[in-house]
């Protein structure tokens, strides 16, 4: 059934100019290569390391720049907090960009008592703790980072010389009760969800990244996560402001590093439909 005369679609609440219900973009706007950030102000820290700005958006609590960062046009996006923040994003920018690479540039628990507060998690996978993506695809689907994202990441810790760790990320649903935190007037139905992913080796968690993980394999983009470890579980430690600022800084410039490392892949990839070493 087509919308009566001067309305739009409630299906895809975009407007005449395609410019999108929540993130406010349109076709064109946004590079191909995206920074993912929750904190809408981190999303202006990114945008300040950038050569340019082309595009400033902001809606609700949507905040995207598109520029250059050393010549390499970029656009982050922040999508504010959780699996269903991230979604909207996702499914937004798909009618913006036709195959974007994306990087989530986050915050974390440490979970293991190796992963200290300060130092980064780069994730290979996401144990599914949300629900968010079940609605597009089952429960078992794999939440697993692209190769080339975390070939281009690994390389880029590397360069920058930040601390970091590689391994496997929990997204919970939320921050207090999934995250096994009982305060004040809210006591827990249940304890032990940490206990249970140390056991099984998880490094870190946070809220995002098994959305944007299996979203963009069903949508076949390719997408990492690097998260800076603002707290550690194991050792009831968080960071003060100034720590955190570091850690987030170190955060920032590794993932901006990784979409050059990514822009060197793609050259070298020529007519091959996938980077491999031996390129």
């Amino acid at each position: 059934m087509s919308p009566p005369e001067g309305s739009g679609s409630a299906e895809n609440p975009e407007d005449a100019a395609h410019r999108q219900y929540h993130l406010g973009t349109a076709p064109g706007e946004l590079a191909s290569y995206v920074l993912l950030v929750g904190d809408p102000h981190r999303a202006e820290l990114v945008a300040q390391r950038f050569d340019e700005v082309e595009l400033e958006r902001r809606n609700r609590e949507y905040v995207s720049f598109t520029g250059r960062h050393r010549g390499l046009r970029l656009s982050v996006i922040g999508t504010g907090i959780g699996a269903d923040n991230t979604e909207i994003a996702l499914v937004e920018l798909g009618q913006c960009v036709e195959s974007p690479t994306l990087i989530r540039c986050g915050s974390c628990g440490g979970l293991q008592p190796e992963v200290a507060a300060g130092d980064l998690v780069i994730s290979r996978g996401a144990y599914r703790l949300e629900s968010t993506s079940t609605w597009f695809v089952g429960e078992g689907f794999p939440a697993v980072a692209d190769h080339e994202v975390l070939i281009a990441l690994l390389e880029a810790a590397a360069r920058t010389g930040a601390p970091h760790h590689l391994g496997l990320t929990a997204s919970s649903p939320g921050f207090y009760g999934a995250q096994d935190r009982e305060l004040g007037r809210f006591p827990l139905r249940r304890r032990g969800v940490l206990e249970d992913l140390q056991r099984q080796g998880v490094l870190n968690i946070e809220m995002e990244a098994s959305c944007l993980f299996s979203l963009a394999s069903l949508a076949g983009w390719r997408a990492g996560a690097i998260c800076a470890v603002y707290a550690n579980r194991h050792h009831d430690e968080l960071l003060r402001q100034e720590r955190k600022e570091e850690a987030e800084a170190a955060c920032i410039e590794t993932a901006l590093e990784a979409f050059h490392v990514l822009a060197r892949l793609d050259e070298q990839r020529g007519s091959e439909r996938w980077w491999h070493a031996g390129l």
